[in-house]
């Protein structure tokens, strides 16, 4: 069995490596799992599908990669109303969709509009627009966003709304359909979608950005997307050319990134910037029966060892998370200390609960209701290479007397098990933002439609994040969401596992960049071709 895998990997590797880019021609990169969806309307909660709809759509606005201030994109111009209720944004003249049609305010209304019609499958980003009461179009170039209330992130959500052509999504086709064809404005357009191996992006060349003097980003001809979780292959076919970046984790970057290569053909690069880094967790399903009980939950978490993971894995590289929000946020609890591995008290709570070993197999048990359940649990895990993080937690807990089970599981089955809820426990991470807005995650109104998967369900919590969303004054709101971020930690409704202190990648001799990082971003929409820097 050992020798199949390994023929496998081999196998996998050859292929992989064999598809050498055209020098110059084409970017080559990662993004590890494949896209369920390429559907800008119902995908836009995907991590993997905003990582390639964003060559392809636009927002009113970006922010700055090194500022963080708002910059023009779709809009030119904007300005907000004393009461702060009121924005209005002035369009470009000269943008297109890929297709050929032009962009007018009638597609800006159109993707708010869609979010709250069931027929677009878009809950998942509702409720960041349920302050918006509509979108007015004051001209074929002017819209105003009218707000029904005053929550502090309403122009934010209005200056970052994926618009999308109406005359193409509004069609009355087949959802398949438009995971197959693709019509955004951006610098790129679909050229090939090839399920489990690539999608190839090609330059739009009627991109209105490219006529802007100043514009410095997207220099490839095509963009080929690749969807290889295995770190080891990533990191070979980084060596061999055959991807021009890659993220690296800390043990690749520490042992497997070495030899006279390196520095060479291709380069490794440690580097930090003022972009908040997100965590990983363990969620639990706060219906099932095991895990309704807050002291399960809080014993859970003493018996999972960060500090061995971080030294062993991390090589020290990455920090304890300690709740929902990344450490170094304005928003972050100071003096916060993460939940430590203590096994004794881990212990202690199980028995409090009323768990005990009543037939000496050495798996902890309890009747509920009615019903003697071995304390065993099994998490659903995505991502192979953390398994090995997880294999820790199994043999910590067994152990105390719990039975976890990992099961290692396809993304598209993943993503369909949490959206029915049909899991005990999952291994996931979140992103982090710079301004941190829990409701998407831990308010109730979000267990349907939204990213409360796990279920949490408190009412005081509710009323502070509905307060927190009112509060313009920011210190005032971190005072508030600090309540709400020390009551979700004592809930204990994840187990916070790490998050990064560094930014680590590796990227090929072939591309030229300014800088390692900007300040909120690596910024690879920037790098250019070497080869095209000396012909320029």
């Amino acid at each position: 069995m050992l020798r199949l895998g390994w023929m496998l990997l081999i196998a996998l590797l050859a292929f992989a490596c064999n598809q050498r880019p055209k020098r110059n021609i084409a970017y080559y990169t990662n993004i590890g799992s494949e896209p369920s969806t390429l559907n800008p309307i119902s995908g836009q909660t995907e991590a993997a599908t905003g990582a390639v709809l964003k060559y392809m759509f636009e927002s009113l606005l970006d922010r700055d990669i090194n500022t963080y201030d708002w910059k023009p994109v779709l809009a030119t111009e904007y300005s907000i109303s004393k009461d702060k209720k009121t924005f209005t944004f002035k369009l470009r003249k000269d943008v297109f969709w890929h297709d050929g049609h032009p962009f007018t305010a009638e597609d800006v209304k159109f993707s708010f509009d869609i979010i709250f019609k069931d027929k677009f499958n878009a809950a998942g980003i509702r409720s960041y627009y349920e302050g918006i009461k509509e979108v007015k179009i004051l001209d074929p170039h002017t819209v105003q966003f009218i707000a029904k209330d005053k929550y502090y992130k309403n122009f934010d959500t209005a200056a970052g709304l994926t618009v999308v052509p109406k005359h193409f999504y509004n069609m009355d086709k087949k959802k398949s359909f438009f995971n197959k064809e693709i019509v955004g404005s951006g610098p790129y357009k679909l050229l090939l979608r090839k399920r489990g191996n690539r999608i190839v992006l090609e330059k739009n060349e009627k991109w209105w950005g490219f006529q802007q003097p100043d514009n410095k980003e997207w220099n490839h001809k095509k963009i080929v997307i690749r969807f290889v979780k295995d770190p080891t292959v990533q990191l070979e076919m980084l060596k061999k050319g055959s991807l021009d970046f890659i993220g690296l984790r800390p043990n690749i970057y520490m042992k497997q990134a070495v030899g006279d290569i390196w520095g060479k053909s291709v380069h490794k690069v440690k580097t930090q910037s003022k972009a908040p880094n997100g965590y990983t967790f363990i969620g639990w399903n706060m219906d099932d029966p095991i895990l309704k009980d807050k002291k399960v939950r809080l014993a859970l978490s003493q018996l999972v060892n960060r500090k061995l993971m971080i030294e062993k894995f991390e090589y020290n590289m990455s920090r304890r998370a300690f709740g929902p929000v990344y450490p170094d946020s304005p928003y972050a609890l100071k003096g916060q200390q993460p939940i430590l591995y203590n096994s004794k008290d881990a212990l202690k709570n199980l028995r409090a609960a009323g768990w005990k070993d009543t037939d000496g197999d050495n798996i902890l048990d309890k009747v509920i209701d009615g019903k003697k359940r071995k304390l065993s649990l099994t998490i659903l895990e995505p991502y192979e290479p953390y398994v090995k993080y997880l294999t820790i937690f199994k043999e910590d807990a067994k152990k105390a007397g719990v039975d976890i089970n990992i099961k290692l599981i396809e993304w598209s089955s993943f993503v369909k098990l949490l959206e029915e809820r049909s899991f005990q426990a999952v291994r996931l991470a979140w992103s982090a933002t710079v301004d941190w807005e829990p409701k998407q995650i831990w308010h109730s109104q979000s267990i349907k439609g939204g990213s409360n998967f796990v279920g949490y369900n408190n009412k005081s919590m509710d009323k502070l994040i509905d307060k927190a969303r009112q509060t313009h004054n920011m210190d005032e709101r971190v005072k508030i969401l600090n309540k709400v971020q020390k009551q979700i930690i004592d809930d204990c409704p994840y187990t916070w596992l790490i998050t990064r202190a560094t930014t680590l990648y590796g990227h090929t001799d072939r591309m030229s960049k300014e800088v390692d990082t900007y300040n909120y971003g690596i910024g690879t929409s920037y790098w250019k071709f070497k080869s095209l820097m000396r012909e320029q």
